[in-house]
């Protein structure tokens, strides 16, 4: 075995030309993968930090039936003492900090004209801590000392003609069919990552928020962690200890039709990516192995007529394939792994992506699973490439082979 090695070994470098543009082709395909997906799993890390940040929070604790009653009945769902329900779960390991908002819809009038929109009672402080994906065009987020503030969204903004400074007035439908009212005094101009939220989104102070729907609970509990990885293992403990308490659980991924969507888009179009990489090595790999072999014809049939038989010549064929292949797959490692941090290093501007707002920066993310499963690829195409052409030298004829070029 050592000697079909050595042999082989020595063939590949015989051969220089021809393994070189076979190591090309691996090299390219591995490098290509590895940058493409990296690119891709950069792009799903910042989307949902951005969601998390600017949004969602990594959980949120509900009423069960808060999320298909909420438009209808958002009284029913309301926390009755989430004061004490932020202590307890702040206890949970992995946890960082939790915060409460009060959900509300209504209209915002500024003298001139009427918007309907989606509003949040926050608690600034808290929010502000984690809120590092909103950026304020105009102003500054809110204090806990703006008992009267209110931010709005880029898009709310937009379509009231409000800057900061403006007087506005706030009106909402209560439960017992009153219609109740505070002014508001607008101190900052946010934008998301989303057109959408930006649109309809208004956010004001959770002690005003209460003053106006009459109550002192919350319908949403967000619970901010320290590494997102962990949202899963957190999700699961909490839904052990409140699972029959009435309230649920909501991961931030599911909370977000447009990530899921996203995610689903583009793993399929790295899919498709690496099936085409795939059949690109197959084909160079594979011609390469034809034109060496044709040029070999007549030492093959020379090994063939010594004795050699068709299993032996096969195997060697094989070995010298999976020599390249195990070659092109480290050097395409190296390459694109290089390629990835002198890439990140740099950044790539882009601009915002469909129905967002902000541009970010791009890099190329290197994962152990993404660098190990390219340049697996990369070796198993080159392996099936050579298996056709090497069955096909080892039942050479040999009175045709030995008569071959003259």
């Amino acid at each position: 075995m050592k000697s079909q090695f050595n042999l082989a070994l020595r063939n590949i470098f015989r051969q220089r030309a021809r393994s070189a543009a076979t190591l090309i082709a691996i090299v390219v395909g591995i490098a290509g993968m590895i940058l493409a997906g990296g690119f891709v799993e950069d792009m799903f890390i910042k989307l949902g930090e951005a969601i998390i940040h600017a949004q969602t929070g990594h959980l949120q604790v509900v009423r069960q039936g808060y999320r298909e009653g909420k438009s209808r009945e958002p009284e029913k769902y309301l926390i009755d003492q989430p004061d004490a329900m932020k202590v307890s779960l702040g206890g949970t390991p992995g946890v960082e900090r939790v915060f409460a908002r009060l959900s509300f819809t209504g209209v915002l009038n500024n003298g001139k004209r009427d918007l309907g929109i989606i509003g949040e009672g926050i608690e600034p402080e808290a929010e502000g801590e984690v809120s590092s994906y909103l950026r304020y065009v105009e102003g500054r987020p809110l204090a806990d000392a703006d008992v009267d503030g209110v931010v709005v969204g880029h898009g709310v903004a937009k379509s009231m003609g409000l800057k900061v400074g403006d007087r506005v007035n706030l009106v909402i439908s209560l439960a017992q069919g009153a219609v109740n009212t505070l002014d508001f005094q607008v101190v900052g101009v946010f934008q998301s990552f989303s057109k959408e939220f930006d649109a309809r989104a208004v956010r004001i102070p959770l002690v005003a928020a209460r003053e106006l729907m009459d109550t002192q609970g919350a319908h949403l509990l967000v619970v901010m962690l320290g590494k997102t990885g962990d949202t899963d293992a957190v999700a699961a403990a909490m839904e052990a200890q409140m699972g029959i308490s009435g309230f649920e659980v909501a991961r931030w991924n599911k909370l977000s039709d447009f990530y899921e969507k996203a995610v689903d888009l583009y793993d399929r179009q790295f899919g498709v990516l690496r099936l085409i990489i795939l059949l690109m090595v197959l084909l160079s790999v594979a011609n390469s192995v034809n034109m060496t072999i044709f040029e070999r014809t007549r030492e093959f049939g020379t090994v063939i007529a010594l004795g050699t038989p068709p299993a032996g010549v096969f195997r060697t064929v094989m070995v010298e394939s999976v020599l390249l292949g195990a070659i092109g797959a480290l050097l395409g490692v190296a390459a694109g792994s290089l390629l990835a941090l002198a890439i990140s290093a740099i950044g790539i501007p882009m601009p915002p992506p469909p129905n967002a707002n902000l541009g970010y920066t791009a890099e190329i993310r290197l994962s152990p699973m993404l660098v190990l499963s390219s340049g697996a690829i990369g070796f198993v195409a080159t392996c099936l490439a050579a298996i056709r052409p090497a069955r096909r030298v080892s039942r050479l004829d040999v009175v045709e082979a030995l008569r071959h070029g003259t």
